[in-house]
């Protein structure tokens, strides 16, 4: 057999070997998609995630299933995608508390690659928090709080969801940023960190927006910056805490919808196009906008650079604070 006559038959047999992949990806999703949702039920992940991948589900003409794997600050999730066929089958919804945050401070590393175990199909909405103090703490701006830490170093008090949170490790960098020391107390979950402060057993602390905006309301909290660069709709008087006066600060919650690395470019792209038309959907950007979410919809070219920023900025500031996991 000559040598053009072996290309043509392997070229013949490459083809019949690539059809059954080719029209997999024409027809996905051909069955259910499950979406691991790396943490609890019933948090601002959860819900958002439900909410999304009812609408991608009915655009797509298959469910969409949420399925929640919480656990080690949300890395047990993200094994278990990150191990997952990549076939667009198993998909993750997740928070740069895990993928920003939690490479830094889990004992041993972690069970996969950080960097290349996930494709981005959008990082999809970003969630800011509220800098807010007890009405007992006598700062009706920030820089009025920055004055008053600086004249008592180390006795005003906040609380966080828990070590290497995003609401801790936002007032560590304003710590960084702003030159004053303050005395962490940590609690198990957002909730109780925001009942410490309604009580009063704290001075200080970051809460998201849909939650603090109620107690604002009554005047049993008072904010005095929104945490990231543009100011909440929902409370448009408060300003950003760079407008207040640290140059530079930025922080938040941020939700992005991925894949197992090696997942057809095809499916990812099919993929995106129905998040980015989710999002903008009516009846869904409502309520998005609703929980004073940010709505981003980034394209998948955008993940690589976001997560090594991600990855380094926390990094720099878990490194200079000399934080360490409890």
């Amino acid at each position: 057999m000559t040598m053009l006559a072996r290309r043509l038959l392997l070229g013949i047999a490459g083809a019949g070997l690539a059809a059954p992949a080719l029209r997999a990806q024409a027809d996905y999703p051909s069955r259910s998609v499950t979406v691991v949702n790396p943490w609890p039920a019933g948090g601002s992940s959860d819900s958002l995630a439900r909410i999304l991948m009812q609408r991608i589900g009915a655009d797509l003409g298959q469910p969409f299933v949420v399925e929640n794997r919480p656990g080690a600050t949300g890395t047990l999730g993200h094994g278990a995608v990150a191990r997952a066929r990549p076939d667009g089958y198993t998909l993750l919804f997740g928070t740069n508390s895990t993928y920003g945050i939690a490479p830094h401070l889990t004992a041993g590393g972690l069970p996969y690659d950080n960097e290349r175990a996930f494709t981005g199909i959008s990082l999809v909405a970003r969630s800011p928090q509220m800098l807010c103090v007890h009405p007992s703490v006598p700062a009706a701006t920030l820089a009025e709080l920055i004055a008053l830490a600086k004249a008592q170093p180390g006795k005003l008090t906040f609380s966080s969801a828990g070590i290497g949170g995003t609401s801790h490790l936002a007032t560590e960098m304003l710590q960084s940023m702003a030159g004053i020391a303050l005395l962490h107390v940590p609690y198990r979950g957002g909730g109780p960190a925001a009942g410490a402060l309604l009580t009063g057993e704290v001075n200080i602390t970051f809460i998201d927006a849909i939650t603090a905006l109620p107690f604002i309301a009554e005047r049993r909290i008072r904010p005095l910056a929104v945490s990231t660069r543009v100011r909440t709709p929902l409370a448009p008087d408060v300003p950003t805490i760079e407008q207040a006066g640290v140059a530079g600060f930025e922080s938040a919650t941020d939700f992005a919808f991925l894949a197992p690395a090696g997942t057809p470019e095809a499916i990812i792209r099919r993929l995106h196009a129905a998040t980015r038309a989710a999002v903008r959907a009516p009846g869904v950007r409502e309520k998005i906008d609703a929980a004073g979410l940010i709505t981003l919809a980034e394209p998948p070219e955008a993940w690589p650079p976001y997560l090594a920023a991600e990855v380094a900025k926390w990094g720099r500031i878990i490194r200079e604070r000399d934080i360490r996991a409890g």
